[in-house]
């Protein structure tokens, strides 16, 4: 049995995508520019701005008016961050047991701070997470590896000892360079990089209810 189960957010632990593209077709209506299907920009997801950006108006950083449409993507979400937003199934049934079992249970995100915890607090999880690790909280955001060690630290608890369940080539590699035991989520948003099997996760699985088998908790 492991001592901590740690999420990624976005993907993983909740499915932010439908409220993350209502906020890229506001920046396409203002545009005069019709609405992308969400089923388009859900691959695109956990890649955050720059990925949705890139998505959904063909934007890169560097080009005329990125960071303007930055930060009206990033107003824009914070207005409606938790509209269609939802935990994915199974993951009530995995804090359960984590609780159940006295294994404390954490978000490490490369979500920023200002976003992440009015999200967890609007769906009800900010106070029964023994961490909560935003890609501003630590000096580098993943795949770097201080976001895992603040997080370890937090809860007290070795690397080893911890599992980190993600959904993107960068939570994989965040958690084996601090020898957390890693699983990747087939159900997440995948990007449209490498297979998930090149990943090099310890563990995949199909839905989260898998989740507690593999953390020995089911």
């Amino acid at each position: 049995m492991f001592e901590a189960v740690l999420f990624d957010l976005d993907g993983t632990f909740a499915d932010t995508a439908p409220d993350l593209a209502a906020a890229l077709n506001r920046l396409r209506s203002d545009l005069g520019l019709a609405p992308v299907p969400p089923a388009h920009l859900r691959p695109y997801t956990s890649h955050g701005v720059r990925g949705m950006l890139k998505a959904g108006l063909d934007m890169w950083p560097g080009q005329a008016l990125y960071a303007e449409f930055h930060e009206r993507f990033l107003h824009y979400y914070s207005q409606d961050i938790c509209v269609e937003t939802t935990v994915f199934p199974g993951i009530d049934e995995i804090l359960a047991r984590c609780e159940q079992h006295g294994a404390p249970w954490g978000i490490v995100t490369n979500k920023a701070q200002r976003f992440t915890l009015p999200l967890l607090s609007r769906l009800g999880y900010a106070k029964r997470a023994a961490c909560v690790v935003s890609g501003d909280s630590a000096r580098r955001a993943k795949p770097a590896p201080q976001p895992m060690r603040l997080a370890c630290r937090l809860i007290a608890r070795e690397p080893a000892r911890c599992l980190y369940i993600g959904d993107d080539p960068r939570d994989i590699q965040a958690g084996r360079a601090v020898g957390m035991v890693t699983v990747a989520v087939r159900y997440g948003y995948l990007g449209d990089g490498d297979p998930i099997e090149a990943w090099g996760a310890d563990h995949l699985v199909d839905h989260a209810r898998e989740i507690a088998s593999v953390a020995g908790i089911a």
